[in-house]
């Protein structure tokens, strides 16, 4: 939530405004949000006595009834709009047709919406919310490990537009944000290691006790869903714990002076130089956190040329990439993207490249005076050291599937509804074909149950449903099936 105090001045010429925002928002360590032993969450819906809760359908299939019983039980009158945003329908279409639900609900301007899901989710869904009436109230349960971690910690909500991450968005804090890590009993093991990533991203750079617990529990971690799965020792669960705390705390002390991001030399930028183009280069898009570590892992070799980082913190930080089983390298992260990627993130930097590297292991530096030759030097060696790792570097299900996009169940309904969403919205965000199939919406070679392939798929949603195409693809790239060479 915010307040804004402001004043007004004559001057000769005409009037001079100063106005000041206050930003104030919570955040709670909640294990069991939703059991009914619990009211937190409950209490901030008395006032009104309904929920509007915005979810994914992934989410809504595992949690739904018990969502239901919680609300049941506080008598407050649930609506549920259900969802499948993965990055590629990540888009206006989808933003509409939670707008459209706002309406039919009627959602008070003070009214706190309920999003619950992963960071995909609580981006688009925060953004409606932003949109709406300009300024209507949410509140956030995230369900993933980048949800906890990185997206929770943020006030950025956005959607994709073309072929890059974010581009339409705004700043529109939450009012309240449980973190509930029992949600990462239920969650895929590629979730939890997309997530680890956010975790390297802040230690490697500004918190070394954290990055030292990742690198000594690191397979526990992710083996166990930080701690959370049956037979996980204590010792896993308290240093996961430790992790968790520590690394959103570190994560507000450095975000918090600079929500707008006014300031643009931001140590949690590091892994997003290229990788914001990068990320949705592949027909089916990279996970986000294998779509950073591969920036991560060439920054730090980048760094390591200009001995900003050591040998040997250099070969620990791709050591503990590789072992969690997260890029370091793709064949299309190439001199194309590093140049295309480089001019994008100059307009969105004022035209400094502000490259975050560790300096040393722990701490930060940022790199403005790189040229293109040192670049491409720098993929050429990273490159080769990458022969060194198994798989040359690529990740484990390093690709999105249907647990990121939600395309399990009732596809065809789904794509419709964006479909409808887009032409009310007089075809934003992409043009419409002869065959009602949104273009620039990106549900265009969306993949759906499970497909993850590149070469040789149908070429939209629509058609793998028609064609009964859609179950027993693999998730390889050229050959590679998860990550490995098939």
């Amino acid at each position: 939530m915010s307040d804004l105090t402001a004043s007004v001045l004559e001057t000769k010429n005409g009037f001079h405004v100063d106005g000041y925002e206050k930003i104030s928002y919570d955040f709670t360590f909640l294990d069991g949000v939703f059991d009914t032993k619990n009211r937190q969450l409950a209490e901030c819906y008395q006032k009104w006595g309904r929920v509007l809760a915005v979810t994914d359908m992934n989410v809504f299939n595992m949690y739904g009834e018990q969502i239901e019983k919680y609300f049941e039980h506080y008598k407050l009158e649930l609506k549920v709009h259900k969802t499948k945003i993965g990055e590629k329908a990540k888009t206006i279409p989808t933003f509409l047709s939670i707008v459209d639900s706002m309406t039919e609900f009627g959602i008070y301007r003070k009214e706190p919406v309920l999003v619950v899901g992963g960071g995909l989710v609580t981006d688009v869904a925060g953004f409606a919310c932003a949109a709406y009436r300009r300024n209507t109230n949410f509140i956030r349960v995230p369900t993933t490990v980048i949800g906890l971690i990185d997206a929770s910690v943020s006030i950025k909500v956005a959607v994709n537009y073309g072929n890059y991450k974010n581009r339409l968005g705004a700043y529109h804090a939450p009012m309240h944000t449980f973190l509930d890590f029992t949600f990462l009993r239920t969650l895929p093991q590629a979730q939890i290691r997309n997530g680890f990533a956010e975790l390297i991203k802040i230690s490697s750079c500004s918190h070394l006790a954290t990055f030292d617990l990742l690198d000594k529990y690191c397979e526990k971690l992710i083996e166990t869903g930080f701690g959370r799965a049956d037979g996980a020792s204590d010792e896993v669960r308290n240093a996961a714990d430790k992790i968790n705390r520590e690394g959103i705390h570190e994560m507000l002390k450095l975000e918090t002076p600079n929500l707008h991001e006014i300031g643009l030399d931001r140590v949690i930028a590091y892994g997003h130089t290229w990788s914001p183009l990068h990320e949705l280069v592949p027909e089916t898009p990279l996970r986000h956190g294998h779509a950073i570590s591969i920036d991560m892992a060439y920054s730090a070799t980048l760094a390591n040329n200009r001995k900003l980082l050591s040998d040997e913190e250099h070969k620990r930080i791709l050591n503990l990439f590789s072992r969690a089983g997260l890029s370091m390298d793709h064949h299309q992260f190439d001199e194309e993207i590093l140049d295309k990627g480089t001019q994008a993130i100059l307009k969105t930097r004022d035209g400094k490249l502000r490259a975050a590297v560790p300096n040393p292991l722990g701490s930060c530096t940022f790199l403005n005076d790189v040229s293109m030759e040192e670049l491409a030097g720098a993929l050429k060696r990273h490159k080769e050291i990458m022969k060194e790792y198994p798989r040359n570097g690529e990740g484990l299900e390093a690709f999105v599937d249907a647990s990121d996009t939600g395309y399990t169940e009732n596809n065809q309904s789904e794509v419709e509804a964006l479909e409808v969403a887009a032409e009310k919205a007089g075809n934003l965000n992409g043009s419409m074909n002869g065959n009602g199939v949104v273009h620039g919406g990106h549900l265009m070679n969306g993949h759906a149950d499970g497909v993850n392939g590149v070469n040789g798929h149908a070429s939209s949603v629509k058609e793998k449903l028609a064609n009964g195409s859609v179950k027993g693809l693999t998730n390889g790239v050229n050959g590679f099936t998860n990550g490995a060479k098939a």
